[in-house]
């Protein structure tokens, strides 16, 4: 048996294929049939219908599950009786049943689905109620033992029956011209509606001047007799039967006493208290991300380290050993660890999405949105961009104003995706130890005010106006259970670790060729990094680069995050692997000890065994220096070199303090840094997700701004820090 689900509504519509073979289930295809806020809701309809169309010629299925929401039976009973023109096996599932019956409402859904002519199901999808009946359901339809399955024609009026009855029944005259695939009624419903597909099918018959002939003359005779366009009196007549079958079936709840939902929002929705609860659920959500998940991540970084000293231990020294461990483990190693904070970030957000805070969010919102230009809508992408951009400007498509739907967009890579965190937790957490915090806020603020003034400057000299209202759909809130949140967050992390599987194990490795070869035996490690492909081609960039106090390994740490922006820690960690030389100390170079508080002493005035305070990953880190100016610097344990944790092991020394031993970012270059990343060249796949949205030229113009302006803004932000 093969069974096709469906979850449809007005602007998207859901579907999975399925195969089922007694106890074992094959997955066949799933996907979504998407529209555009550029059609109107009855065109939309139509195109999510061709979707269908299309899939159940394809695929064929036996049975149609059909899932709709019980609480909002109209809207979504409407795509219910266009597959019933097809005349397809159908059940359909009245999902989230639960909400209807908290209400007090009643629904005689066994007399609803005679009607139609399709068996009803109330289920509670979140919690597995009702899933068994819904499938010996199916079971039965599938095998013909459903009394209640039937098929039905609904009426459509005199005046649009009669123009019906004069086409289709020429149609079945020639019914051999006609595709097998569905009854000829069908056809005569989509020529007169104008279906383009439909019309593309039926454009091969010997016949179609005849029937093309007879729906101009019938569709022009229903628009006068109606005063009405045809596809508009095809969607009233539906939308009448509809309601019709529900005043019969249907009972509203009688109870008017204050739901949870109505008790909730006068808090969150007040336009006085719904500021604040939002700005404290953000500022929880960051605060868990950062501080819940630096535990965890310890915990990933030591098994990195472990894993990277048993390959080194395990192989003999040669290209293929620093392949693996400065390469690879190294590479991705150095990405991996920031997955729990990301998992955290995703947890919240899946969490507040399925529970309807995130719609009261945008309402709220609606006031300061309309400010900057745009409408609340707009606050949900922007919003899920500080997971991921490219879903992000994907979720625009709810926006029904083109202009804000365009800006919107363009703003979106303003917003601080989860990419960026791995990059900002190793720079703000190695030299801003003590304010870390506040570097991470200052850096999503600077991304939002940012966007604002993008977003004001579109609107006032490119869009002065705005097309549409705004109007949103606040649905009841609602307890996610367990297991859906975390498939959503779970969903979302994986395109994370399909990443580290993929382009930054590719990246990873690219870098560190580039940084392996040419092989000198001259010089110290920084020599040879210098004269390697990669030092080459950072040197080649480092005019652009050095009025931002950055030096060429920066320059290719930034170039590599074009591609994706987690490769910029990979190329960081490449770029300075374990024991190798970072610099030299005064005298030889400029290296410098930054202490919590920003004081930066030279390593040569300090004597020896003195400690230095310093900002890591994971708190203070205590720097033994073993010898003064004439030692050079590095992360090993011998003598001359800064030395380890007490009761650490050389091996687990990480990427901050690699940083942090090199000299080669200053507190004011590090924030530069951070602010570049913040600002400059979207990832390929948000480039990618404008082209598709919006169009290449505006790809290509978000490009060449964004990366200006993170030059200028960081420019500024790196003399303004050496100022004061």
């Amino acid at each position: 048996m093969r069974a096709m689900g469906i979850d449809p509504g007005t602007a998207i519509c859901g579907f999975g294929v399925i195969d089922a073979d007694g106890s074992r289930l094959k997955p066949v295809t799933y996907g979504t049939i998407q529209t555009t806020p550029d059609h109107t809701d009855a065109e939309r309809l139509v195109m999510l219908f061709d979707g269908l169309n299309e899939l159940y010629r394809k695929y064929k299925p036996d049975v149609i599950i059909n899932s709709v929401v019980a609480s909002n039976l109209e809207r979504n009973l409407y795509l219910t009786t266009e597959l019933i023109d097809i005349n397809p096996r159908m059940v359909v599932a009245l999902n989230m049943y639960d909400e209807l019956d908290s209400r007090g409402s009643e629904l005689d859904y066994d007399n609803l689905g005679r009607m139609l002519g399709v068996p009803m199901v109330p289920v509670e999808a979140r919690n597995g109620k009702g899933i068994e009946a819904l499938l010996d359901t199916v079971i039965a339809v599938y095998e013909n033992q459903d009394e209640r399955v039937r098929h039905i024609h609904i009426n459509m009026g005199p005046v649009i029956e009669e123009g019906l009855r004069r086409l289709k029944d020429d149609m079945s005259d020639y019914r051999g011209e006609l595709p097998k695939a569905f009854p000829p009624r069908y056809y005569a419903m989509k020529m007169l509606e104008g279906d383009r597909q439909v019309e593309e099918q039926l454009r091969g018959s010997s016949r179609y001047p005849e029937w093309a002939e007879i729906r101009d003359r019938e569709a022009k005779r229903i628009a006068e007799a109606l005063g009405e366009d045809v596809e508009t009196a095809f969607a009233n007549q539906k939308y009448g039967f509809i309601q019709g079958a529900l005043k019969e079936t249907y009972t509203p709840g009688k109870r008017e006493e204050a739901s949870a939902t109505k008790l909730i929002d006068t808090f969150v929705t007040h336009k006085l208290w719904g500021f604040p609860i939002f700005f404290f659920l953000m500022w929880l959500m960051f605060w868990c991300t950062f501080s819940l998940g630096a535990y965890p991540q310890e915990w990933i970084d030591t098994l990195v380290g472990w894993i990277g000293s048993g390959v080194d231990a395990l192989l003999p020294a040669g290209p293929l050993r620093d392949l693996l461990v400065d390469g690879i483990i190294g590479g991705v190693g150095a990405v991996i660890v920031f997955l729990p904070n990301i998992m955290i970030l995703y947890l919240f957000i899946s969490f507040m999405e399925d529970s309807g805070y995130l719609a009261r969010a945008a309402f709220i919102m609606d006031r300061v949105m309309h400010r900057i230009g745009l409408h609340g809508k707009s606050f949900i992408p922007l919003i899920m961009g500080f997971g991921c951009n490219v879903p992000a400007i994907m979720a625009s498509r709810t926006i029904e104003s083109r202009s804000s739907r365009l800006i919107t967009i363009l703003i979106t890579p303003f917003m601080s995706c989860s990419a960026r965190i791995p990059i900002y937790l190793l720079l703000a957490g190695t030299f801003f130890a003590a304010d870390a915090s506040m570097v991470m806020i200052g850096l999503y603020v600077l991304g939002v005010v940012l966007a604002v003034v993008t977003a004001r400057l579109m609107r006032r000299f490119m869009f002065p106006v705005d097309e549409t209202p705004f109007v949103m759909e606040l649905p009841p809130y609602r307890l996610p259970t367990w297991k859906t949140t975390l498939t959503h967050m779970w969903d979302k992390c994986a395109q994370y670790l399909r990443k580290m599987g993929g382009m930054i194990l590719i990246a990873s490795m690219v870098v560190w060729f580039l940084s392996y070869y040419p092989r000198s035996e001259e010089g110290g490690t920084a020599i040879h990094y210098e004269n390697s492909y990669l030092g080459r081609l950072g040197q080649s960039c480092a005019p652009v680069f050095t009025p931002l106090g950055l030096n060429w390994k920066a320059g290719v740490a930034l170039l590599s995050g074009v591609p994706a922006k987690e490769i910029v820690v990979s190329t960081l960690g490449v770029l300075y692997p374990d024991g190798g030389e970072a610099a030299t100390a005064p005298g030889a170079g400029t290296t410098e000890i930054v202490t919590g508080s920003g004081e930066k002493i030279e390593i040569g005035n300090l004597p020896e065994g003195s400690i230095a305070i310093i900002g890591g990953a994971d708190g203070q880190t205590a720097i033994r220096i073993a010898e003064n100016a004439g030692a050079q610097v590095s992360t090993g344990t011998q003598a001359g070199k800064v030395a380890e944790l007490p009761g650490e092991d050389e091996e687990t020394v990480n990427l901050s303090r690699k940083l942090l031993a090199s000299g080669d970012f200053t507190q004011a270059s590090a924030l530069a840094f951070l602010v570049f990343i913040l600002l400059y060249f979207p990832c390929i796949a948000t480039i990618a997700a404008i082209g598709a949205e919006a169009g290449w030229k505006w790809a290509a113009a978000a490009v060449a701004y964004n990366t200006v302006l993170a030059w200028v803004v960081a420019w500024a932000v790196y003399r303004l820090f050496m100022w004061l």
